[in-house]
C-alpha cells in the first residue's frame, strides 16, 4: 500500500511521522493510495482542504489534543489499520464574504462558518434562509453555521445541538445572544441557503471565519451546504463519526 504521511510541526507529530515513514515508507501524496495525517483536529482540516483534488482518502492518527476526527495512534499493524478501515463521506459548506470594499471572498468549511465581532461592540446580523428573512437583527457576539460533522465543535460550545451524520440538517446557532434573548438558533435543511447581512457594519466590525480562513471587515456572508464537494475520511471500525457524536452526548 502506498502512503503519503503527513504532520503538523509540533514535535510529537514530527517523531511519528520519522518512526512511521521509517518502517511502512512514504510516498508523495498525488501518488498515495491512502494518506496518514498526523496531529490534531486542526490539522486534520489542514489535510483534508489540501488534499480535495487528489482521490486518496485522509486516515488521521492522533498527536495532538482532542482528536476528535482522529484515530488511537498506534505505530503496529498501520496496514492492517488501513485496509479495516471504514470510510465515511463528509460535504463542507461553501462561504461567499463580501467585504466592505465589495470584494468577494470564498472558502469552504469541513467544521463551520461562523461570524464573530471585531470590536468592543455586539454585532447586528440580520439573517435570510432561502430568500426570507427569518430574524430582521440579532445582537450578538457572533453566530455560526454547522455541518453535522463540526457540530461537536464551536457549534457545541455556543450550546449548539450536535447533530447526527446523515441527519441532512445544518446548525444555526448563536453566539452570546443579547437579543431576541437567549435564542438559541434553529436546525435548517442541509439545502438551505443562509445570508448574514451586517448592520451598522462599520461602527460594528464582523470577521468570517471559514475553518480558519478569516475575512475581516464583511458586510454579507452566503452560506450552502456544498453537495459536490467530497471528503473522504477513514476511521477505525466502531470508532466512526456516528459512535463518536453519540458518545460525546454522553460524556
Amino acid at each position: 500500500m502506498k502512503i503519503a504521511f503527513l504532520a503538523s510541526n509540533s514535535e510529537i507529530a514530527q517523531e511519528a511521522c520519522a518512526t512511521l515513514c521509517d518502517s511502512y515508507g512514504n510516498v508523495a501524496p498525488d501518488q498515495a493510495e491512502v494518506i496518514v495525517a498526523l496531529g490534531g483536529d486542526g490539522f486534520m482540516l489542514q489535510t483534508l482542504h489540501g488534499t480535495l483534488h487528489l482521490d486518496a482518502p485522509v486516515y488521521g492518527m492522533n498527536c495532538g489534543t482532542i482528536g476528535f476526527l482522529m484515530n488511537e495512534y498506534a505505530e503496529p499493524r498501520l496496514l492492517e489499520r488501513l485496509a479495516a478501515a471504514e470510510e465515511e463521506v463528509i460535504n463542507p459548506l461553501r462561504m461567499r464574504a463580501i467585504s466592505g470594499d465589495g470584494e468577494a471572498h470564498d472558502a469552504l468549511a469541513i467544521n463551520e462558518v461562523s461570524l464573530l465581532r471585531a470590536g468592543p461592540q455586539a454585532a447586528k446580523l440580520k439573517i435570510t434562509v432561502d430568500g426570507k428573512v427569518r430574524l430582521d437583527e440579532l445582537v450578538c457576539d457572533g453566530a455560526l453555521v454547522s455541518t453535522p460533522a463540526g457540530s461537536t465543535a464551536y457549534n457545541y460550545s455556543a450550546h449548539g445541538p450536535i447533530l447526527p451524520i446523515g441527519a441532512d440538517v445544518l446548525a444555526l446557532t448563536a453566539v452570546a445572544a443579547f437579543r431576541p434573548r437567549r435564542w438559541r438558533g434553529a436546525l435548517l435543511p442541509e439545502s438551505s441557503e443562509v445570508r448574514f447581512d451586517v448592520l451598522e457594519a462599520r461602527k460594528r466590525p464582523v470577521i468570517a471565519d471559514a475553518d480558519s480562513r478569516l475575512v475581516t471587515n464583511v458586510v454579507s456572508v452566503l452560506i450552502r451546504s456544498e453537495p459536490q464537494v467530497r471528503h473522504r475520511i477513514l476511521f477505525d471500525p466502531g470508532h466512526g463519526l456516528n459512535e463518536r457524536l453519540i458518545r460525546e452526548q454522553f460524556n
